[in-house]
């Protein structure tokens, strides 16, 4: 049998894809990286510097902002240091021995009361918003997909202004939250967290318009950082005979669980500088107590109260008290 020659189109065809294929090479080799540039194919130098450069060029924001903030607290620990505002005992609301017990005061039930309130709405909003997160995700099935409506819901509470939400705490939370606390007190009045009855504003009213108020935020960053997973990790978690909630838990939550700690840490920051709420709900008593029925206080309300009567010593000492130190607050009444 003898040998019979390919047709001319198709040997033109070959060398032309054979000529293509070489230039490619050659391109790539050179350092070009056009459009045509091959996969897989060695970046050149210049990507590399750019990286690295970028990358330093982000580092070194990140360090010259936390140098201002250093800075901006250091500058207000000096305009009222201890000297001009009094001298106080920071680990207590004690003054210091051999000062003077009028108007000198501590700091820490005002931080106890930030952090025991921030924490209780981070505890309750950040349960909440994880999971509002989650169930209005695009590829849920349709069975779920109902449960889209709570979303718009959920974006609208951020757009309530702090007073309505103190408002509407004063008017509806506190007078439907005092029956049931009356009755954790006579039944529980032995646990700590019961150890008082509600009978006005206190942590428990307040932590909870709080953690409707963080809801949004957490809800919103959460399901930015879920619907970034990768929907087959979700399909081997079902390959593998997973129920829906196992492979969010097992599957979604460790995937995304950097976005979603960055949800809870913006919620809790939401949580430490709320103002108006808490000065309307917390009951603003400088105290500490377990007690989720007692009232206590805040930094973020100590400044809103006490700024607009304060005189230059008071300044002083609220200056430090806002910017995370110890120094004493407004003067006593006499």
């Amino acid at each position: 049998m003898g040998y019979i020659p390919l047709p001319e189109n198709v040997v033109a065809a070959r060398a032309e894809g054979v000529a293509r294929a070489s230039s490619e090479r050659r391109r790539a080799r050179s350092g070009h990286h056009g459009p045509h540039r091959r996969l897989g194919a060695r970046p050149p130098s210049w990507d590399y510097f750019a990286d690295r450069a970028f990358r330093r060029l982000a580092q070194g924001g990140v360090w010259l902002i936390l140098l201002l903030l250093a800075f901006i607290l250091w500058s207000i620990g000096c305009k009222a240091s201890v000297g001009d505002a009094g001298a106080t005992d920071s680990a207590s609301s004690r003054p210091r021995p051999g000062t003077s017990a009028r108007q000198q005061f501590g700091v820490l039930p005002q931080i106890w009361g930030t952090l025991y309130s921030s924490l209780l709405a981070l505890l309750v909003g950040g349960f909440f918003g994880i999971v509002d997160g989650d169930l209005p995700d695009r590829r849920t099935s349709c069975r779920h997909g109902s449960r889209r409506s709570s979303a718009p819901i959920v974006e609208l509470l951020a757009a309530i202004p702090s007073v309505v939400y103190g408002l509407w705490g004063l008017f509806v939370v506190v007078p439907a939250m005092r029956p049931a606390a009356n009755w954790l007190f006579e039944q529980l009045g032995w646990i700590p967290f019961f150890g008082t009855t509600l009978s006005g504003p206190g942590l428990a009213p307040a932590a909870l318009v709080l953690a409707i108020m963080v809801l949004p935020t957490v809800a919103a960053v959460s399901q930015d950082a879920l619907r970034l997973v990768p929907y087959r990790v979700k399909e081997a978690a079902y390959g593998m005979g997973a129920t829906r909630w196992e492979a969010i838990l097992q599957g979604d939550a460790p995937a995304a669980a950097t976005g979603i700690f960055g949800a809870l840490v913006l919620g809790f920051g939401r949580a430490l500088g709320e103002t108006m709420a808490l000065a309307m709900l917390i009951g603003n008593s400088n105290q500490i107590s377990l007690s989720l029925f007692s009232p206590a206080n805040t930094l973020a309300a100590l400044l809103a109260l006490n700024f607009p009567e304060a005189g230059p010593r008071e300044v002083a000492g609220l200056d430090v008290r806002g910017a995370g130190r110890c120094s004493p607050s407004r003067s006593s009444s006499t």
